[in-house]
This record gives C-alpha cells, sequence and structure tokens, in this order.
C-alpha cells in the first residue's frame, strides 16, 4: 500500500504538471515568444536552450558511451544495460527536438538546415548531427519493437549493421557533444572568465561521458525500484570507478585551465557568479571524492546519491555556462516565465513516462528478454542443434 500511494502522488504531480506545460504550450504557439517568457533581443537563450539543450544533450550521453563500451570494446558484462541506456538516449534526443520547437521563432521551418546547407556555422554541424544521431538512436532502438512483435528476420538483419551503426553514433555523438561548446566561443567578450575558455569543446565532451556514466546509474537505480527488479550492482560498481575517473580528469582541466588563463582573480569580484561557480565545482568534487573511496563503492544508496550530486553539478555547469555567464555583460538579470518552466517541467515528466510505458510493454531490460517467448520460426533459424538441445 505504501508503494502505491508513493507512485499515486507522484502521478498527481504529473499530472499537474504537464496541465501547466500544456497551458504554457498554448500561449507559447498561440503568441510568441515574448508573451510566453522573459527573453530579449538582448538575453535570447534561457532554460529551453541552458537547460533543454544544453543538459538534455549531455544527460541522452549513455546511449553512445554503453553502446561504445559493449558493440566496440567488446565489455560484454555491461550488456544488460545497454537497452535502458540506449532508451533513455533516444527518448533524450527526442525531448530536446520538442524544446528546439518551443525556442525557435519559427519552428515549422526546423527543417530548413537540411536542405538550406551553411557549412561555416557551428549551428548547422549541431543541427545535422543532432538529425542525423537521433535516426541512429532509433535504429539502435528499433530492435526492441521489433523483438516485442517477433519480428525476427527483420532484427537479425539490422543486427548485422549494428556495429557500423554503434561506430557511426559515436562518431557523430563526440562531433555535436563538443560542438555545444564550440556555440560558445564567438563570445569571448560576453562571457564570464569562469566558464569562457578554448577548452570548452573539450569539456563539454568530457564532461557529456561522465554524465552518461552517472546518468546510467540513475537510471537503473529508479528502475530496479519501479518495476521490482534486481538492482545490477556489480556492473553500477564499475561504472562508478569510471565516473570517479572522468569527474578527477574534467576537474583538473577545468583548474588547469583557470590557472593557465589566471582567471582566479575572477573570484574575488562581487556578485552571483562566484557562488555558482563554487556551488558547481562542490557537486561535482564531493561525488568524485566519494567514488574514489572503497567504502563508498560498497553501498548501492552512497553510489546513487553521488550520481545524482554529479549530475547536479552539471546541470548547474551546463546553466552557468548558457545563462549566467552571459548576464553581466548582456546588462540584462534573466528570470525564467512561469510558462517557461512549465514546459521544461513537463518536457522532465514527458521522459519519465514514455519511459516506463516502454519499459512495461518492450523488452528493455534482460529479464524481460528471457520472459519473451520464442517465435514460431525461431528454433528454425537458430538451427537443428538448437532445437535438439531444447527437446532434451
Amino acid at each position: 500500500m505504501r508503494t502505491h500511494s508513493r507512485f499515486t502522488f507522484w502521478r498527481i504531480v504529473g499530472a499537474v504538471i504537464m496541465l501547466a506545460a500544456l497551458a504554457a504550450t498554448v500561449l507559447r504557439f498561440a503568441g510568441s515568444l515574448g508573451a510566453s517568457t522573459n527573453l530579449s533581443d538582448r538575453f535570447p537563450w534561457g532554460i529551453w536552450i541552458g537547460f533543454d539543450v544544453l543538459c538534455g544533450v549531455g544527460l541522452a550521453a549513455g546511449g553512445f558511451t554503453l553502446a561504445a563500451t559493449v558493440h566496440i570494446f567488446h565489455l560484454k558484462r555491461f550488456e544488460p544495460i545497454v537497452r535502458p541506456a540506449i532508451l533513455t538516449a533516444f527518448l533524450g534526443y527526442v525531448l530536446v527536438c520538442a524544446a528546439l520547437m518551443f525556442d525557435l521563432g519559427r519552428p515549422w521551418n526546423i527543417w530548413h538546415p537540411l536542405i538550406m546547407w551553411n557549412p561555416h556555422s557551428v549551428m548547422f554541424e549541431v543541427g545535422w548531427c543532432v538529425t542525423l544521431y537521433t535516426t541512429v538512436l532509433f535504429l539502435e532502438f528499433l530492435p526492441l519493437v521489433l523483438e516485442r512483435f517477433r519480428l525476427e528476420r527483420a532484427r537479425l538483419m539490422l543486427r548485422r549493421i549494428m556495429i557500423p551503426l554503434v561506430i557511426l553514433g559515436v562518431i557523430l555523438s563526440t562531433l555535436h557533444q563538443s560542438s555545444l561548446g564550440t556555440l560558445f566561443l564567438i563570445l569571448p567578450e560576453k562571457m564570464n572568465a569562469l566558464w569562457y575558455t578554448q577548452l570548452l569543446p573539450i569539456l563539454f565532451f568530457v564532461s557529456a561521458i561522465a554524465t552518461g556514466l552517472a546518468m546510467t546509474i540513475f537510471e537503473s537505480w529508479h528502475s530496479a525500484r519501479a518495476f521490482a527488479r534486481q538492482l545490477e550492482f556489480p556492473l553500477i560498481q564499475k561504472l562508478s570507478r569510471v565516473l570517479a575517473v572522468m569527474i578527477a580528469l574534467y576537474l583538473a582541466m577545468r583548474f588547469m585551465d583557470l590557472s593557465g588563463r589566471h582567471a582566479w582573480g575572477m573570484l574575488d569580484q562581487p556578485g552571483a557568479e562566484r557562488w555558482l561557480f563554487a556551488l558547481e565545482i562542490v557537486l561535482m568534487a564531493v561525488p568524485m571524492l566519494l567514488l574514489l573511496r572503497e567504502r563508498t563503492r560498497r553501498s548501492p544508496q552512497a553510489i546513487y546519491l553521488a550520481a545524482v550530486m554529479y549530475l547536479l553539478g552539471f546541470v548547474t555547469n551546463r546553466l552557468n555556462v548558457g545563462i549566467t555567464s552571459l548576464e553581466r555583460a548582456s546588462g540584462v538579470h534573466y528570470t525564467p516565465k512561469w510558462s517557461e518552466i512549465a514546459v521544461t517541467l513537463g518536457i522532465v515528466v514527458a521522459g519519465f513516462a514514455i519511459f516506463r510505458i516502454a519499459a512495461q510493454h518492450l523488452p528493455v531490460f534482460e529479464d524481460a528478454v528471457e520472459s519473451v517467448p520464442p517465435a514460431p520460426w525461431e528454433e528454425e533459424m537458430r538451427g537443428p542443434a538448437y532445437a535438439a538441445s531444447q527437446r532434451d
């Protein structure tokens, strides 16, 4: 009864958020960006870019990280958590595209970059990479649907091209994860020196890898609780070690860059920037130190809390890069309107809801795969030896 009431409460909260998001959607598309946001010509990017896009793309990085780990580096022990990671990534990119429809002044023109090429634009490269990688993620996700409906021949055909698909996905994801940082390199006079650096593309990529690992831990924890499954704790332990190393690498690069540019002096200036900078560093450094301890890695709860803390630090960093670092030079103190917040929360709730529905009806988890009975022609396709072993 306790579990039932808890889920009922969150369903009510989710329904309220979705109603608010629906009202905000009507306000946005029936009116304009000016009527539905606090954005302006002086400050054109808010949380729909800072959170929905910059954070959303990074939070979906577990797909290419785990797919490369299993299919390219042949670490097959991580295979049980690949499918949930790919589903999370696919949903993440679909929802990022949905968020872009809200932020674009003329969303019906979103297809223009596909035929109106501007190879000198970083946004052109990001747009093409996101489009292609979303397509790759769809093809990586498609075997779950084919398996669910017993379309074994089509699934086996798709499996033959899976390695090239994964390699293409890793290349595309590497390009646009780093290119999101490249977008800000054109703003040297507008960004605060605590965040502006020529290393932004590399920092964005390294932090995305760490975030993909942390999101895999986060998703595994909640999936185990929501679907009464056993947590893949040995795999989570291994991921937590790599996560600690990736956070350490990111922070080392960050500190060396700040020292090389003599940017530490910016912390002496009054304002919210220094406190928000300190917040993101603490939220990343503390989980790194915790996960470097063997005692922490023996506790599932401690690993989960460390992963959540790092994810909060990652979100804080991306919001600082996309919003905080630009406020002072623009002369605008940006506070998102209720409709901006409602749309963002609605997208998050939609992601959780769609993942839950997909996990209930598709063989997302390894035990679900085993529970799916074979197709009528499966024994024939696997050969006489398999059929004989099943009869024995």
